[in-house]
């Protein structure tokens, strides 16, 4: 039996791992790992493979219970495996058993092995700070079987002063089982590929009979076990995963490029910028190769490794620049690469229904974000929407919606960024509860998740539900939502449902569904916040306020999408009604909408903040009162000179106190206006006084050159279509454009 002990996801040991076995000719290879995934080492060899990929072991129905192994191509594991498939020799994992794995854990959500890292330890003792770094100069820059004996050897010093942790005794009494196992099969050459920790245990260890010991009694539970696709992105050991390594993009590189790893990886970094249209010349590759290597040099490295070619091109390539430095290492250094499995692999039916589905409307898994901007007029569009949407329903978060998404007026496109990720899988396998199919699946869990919802996640679950196309589930969730309304006496519980229905009720007719039942439903939500907002916006503290008057824009805007004349007049008279008798803020809010919707006229609203913003009004009153009106929009103080002039003569009345006490407020409402908004309001606020009067018109230049306004003049009036009069202007005999 030989031993080699490796570090994971090492290229360096993943190369010399190789060429040992070739030099060893092994008759059976034991690889740590889950024996319980010894029938899916086959397909490793099936050319639909492509690493980095991970098995998965979790326990039936309950899926948050559950671990992952990734490999990677240059991970000495996969190597292994590769070789034995490529021999004809026997490949199986030599680990303890998932199935007692995962009885030992209390956790309940997906978990990775995690230890020390021995090499950290080896790393600190020859005066590195670095794993990695120390890592690359002793092993990926030596390359040869004779490392294995090195690490070894330095590894099993280690030991005598550490023994380790008990969960480690238990594994490796089991690892040493498994080798007996195979002697006594008549195996004489075994290869034995596991971490470097366990080499010294696994060599020479305590008797058959204490092993059986350690091992009797251990907790067991069912388990099952499958291929999926990993990330780069991932292995890195940023994204948690314990045994990651911090550059696997970098690895894959040494491991892949037979020679000369620093000039061709520096040419590839000179393409990444080269794609971001940053110039990036084969002379700049030139002097960050000469860099590198002098660098290497000066710190006494036998060749120049990731920090060394890191820095050569942050200061040539980059010129300096933290940001494209960030961005060769996101897609360099990490990398940017998704794994796949091949057909063959076990899957639920959930994870096969979804992969029809990606195939049937082309959507590729991709680590990679990638935008999609929808047409749902087009079938295919249309069917890669609801895929998503039901997949969004069962917590499958493939896509994140984008800003032009059904939040917009505009009901004929969505945006959608897909990435995925590892942990989508078995999200797939925990939404089998609830069905075969995305369809079915997000179906029944809609219907479960409404169960006991409050009333805006009702009407939320239910604009969800029209948007996958479950017309199954919309039954159910009506009743639902009539019961919960009915129940319901909260008024701001009634405000915050409305929006989702009405946007549901809205886009029924893009989506070829029967909005006309969710309409009704909305009607009569509309009516009950009519009855109860009255006694909704009395008696509010300064929060209060401002959460009423964002709900009551949120219904505003609900009542128009609508369309129903009944309901939007009812709600216009009850904000009719309140104007005059509730918070300022909520007054100035009323005040604007009833503007905005013809039922009051601009002389009405004039004469209300006057009243509002008199010199007897309370200040912080009158700041609010302005806040409320004047919320999201400036052009009326850029069209409407009298309420431009009211409001500069109200803050030009205020002593220096009292505008330092309602600066916050003034800011919070003039910042949020667009920047045109609030260049056009100080342009015409430079020509007022602070008497309240209305601004006088800009004073023409008194240069003007009126022979030649005339030809320009003429041409704008033939552009419009306006005729053109003879008067007096500019002088007599000058051609004037006649007011229309």
């Amino acid at each position: 039996m030989t031993v080699f002990g490796v570090r994971h996801h090492g290229p360096g040991s993943a190369r010399s791992l190789r060429a040992a076995l070739t030099a060893l000719g092994p008759d059976m290879v034991l690889i740590e790992g889950p024996p319980e995934a010894d029938g899916l080492v086959a397909l490793a060899a099936d050319p639909a493979m492509e690493p980095p990929a991970a098995l998965l072991g979790y326990v039936p129905g309950q899926p948050g219970r559950a671990a992952f192994w990734p490999f990677a191509g240059f991970s000495p594991e996969w190597q292994a495996i590769r070789y034995a498939l490529a021999a004809g020799i026997p490949a199986r994992f030599c680990d303890l058993p998932a199935s007692h794995q995962l009885a030992m854990r209390d956790g309940t959500a997906a978990t990775t092995r995690s230890r020390e890292d021995p090499v950290a330890r080896l790393a600190a003792a020859a005066g590195y700070d670095d794993a990695e770094r120390w890592w690359e100069d002793v092993v990926e820059h030596v390359p040869g079987p004779a490392v294995f004996g090195a690490v070894a050897e330095a590894i099993e010093i280690l030991r005598d002063q550490d023994p380790g942790a008990e969960q480690d005794a238990v594994r490796e009494a089991y690892m040493r089982r498994v080798i007996r196992a195979a002697r006594r099969e008549g195996f004489g050459r075994i290869a034995v590929v596991c971490g470097a920790w366990h080499v010294p245990a696994l060599r020479q260890g305590p008797p058959a009979a204490a092993d059986d010991r350690l091992l009797r009694g251990l907790p067991k539970v069912k388990v099952a076990f499958t291929w999926v696709p990993w990330t780069y992105g991932r292995l890195a050991s940023a994204s948690g995963y314990g045994a990651g390594v911090r550059s696997p993009g970098w690895y894959h590189h040494l491991f892949e490029v037979p020679g000369q790893p620093v000039e061709r990886w520096l040419a590839r970094a000179a393409a990444v910028l080269r794609g971001e249209g940053i110039a990036a010349s084969p002379a700049h590759v030139i002097e960050a190769v000469r860099l590198a290597s002098a660098l290497a040099a000066l710190r006494g490295r036998p060749l120049a490794g990731l920090d060394e070619v890191t820095e050569a091109a942050q200061a040539v390539l980059c010129e300096g620049s933290d940001l494209l430095t960030g961005l060769i290492q996101r897609k360099l250094v990490v990398g940017e690469r998704l794994g796949a499995v091949p057909p063959a692999t076990p899957m639920v039916p959930l994870q096969r229904d979804l992969r029809d589905q990606q195939r049937a409307l082309k959507l590729r898994p991709e680590a990679v974000p990638r935008d999609y901007d929808l047409d749902l007029r087009k079938p295919n569009d249309l069917a890669r929407s609801r895929l998503l949407h039901r997949l969004a329903l069962l917590g499958v978060d493939w896509g994140t919606p984008g800003a032009g998404r059904v939040r917009s007026t505009g009901t004929f496109r969505e945006s959608w960024q897909l990435a995925w990720r590892p942990e989508l899988d078995l999200a797939l396998i925990e939404g089998c509860v609830w069905g075969n199919t995305t369809e079915t699946a997000a179906a029944a869990r809609v219907l479960s998740l409404a169960a006991g919802a409050p009333l805006d996640r009702l009407t939320a679950l239910t604009e969800g539900c029209l948007l996958a196309d479950l017309s199954g589930a919309l039954p159910g969730l009506l009743a639902a939502l009539r019961e919960r309304a009915a129940l319901d006496t909260d008024v701001t519980h009634l405000m915050a449902a409305l929006p989702a229905l009405v946007r549901a009720a809205r886009y029924g007719d893009v989506r070829s569904t029967d909005p006309a039942r969710l309409g009704e439903v909305a009607a009569g939500l509309i009516t009950r916040i009519c009855t109860g907002l009255p006694l909704a916006v009395a008696s509010l503290d300064q929060d209060a306020e401002r959460d009423v008057r964002s709900r009551i824009d949120a219904v505003h805007s609900a009542v128009g999408l609508l369309a129903d004349e009944a309901s939007r007049s009812a709600w216009l008279d009850t904000l009719g009604r309140l104007a005059g008798r509730c918070p300022p803020l909520i007054s100035g809010r009323l005040t604007r909408l009833l503007l905005d919707a013809g039922r009051i006229t601009p002389g009405e609203a004039a004469l209300r903040m006057t009243r509002e913003m008199s010199a007897g009004a309370a200040v912080a009153a009158a700041a609010g009162w302005a806040e409320g009106f004047l919320a999201g929009s400036g052009l009326l103080l850029v069209h409407d000179d009298a309420l431009l002039g009211l409001a500069d003569g109200w803050l030009a009345a205020l002593s220096a106190d009292d505008f330092r006490a309602v600066l916050p407020a003034l800011r919070r409402t003039f910042g949020a206006f667009a920047a045109p908004e609030r260049r056009a309001i100080g342009e015409k606020a430079a020509r007022l006084d602070g008497s309240g009067r209305v601004p006088p018109p800009a004073a023409a230049a008194a240069d003007l050159d009126e022979a030649r306004a005339v030809p320009a003049i003429g041409a704008v009036a033939r552009i419009l279509g306006i005729p053109m009069v003879r008067g007096s202007a500019y002088g007599s005999g000058t051609e004037t454009v006649a007011r229309s």
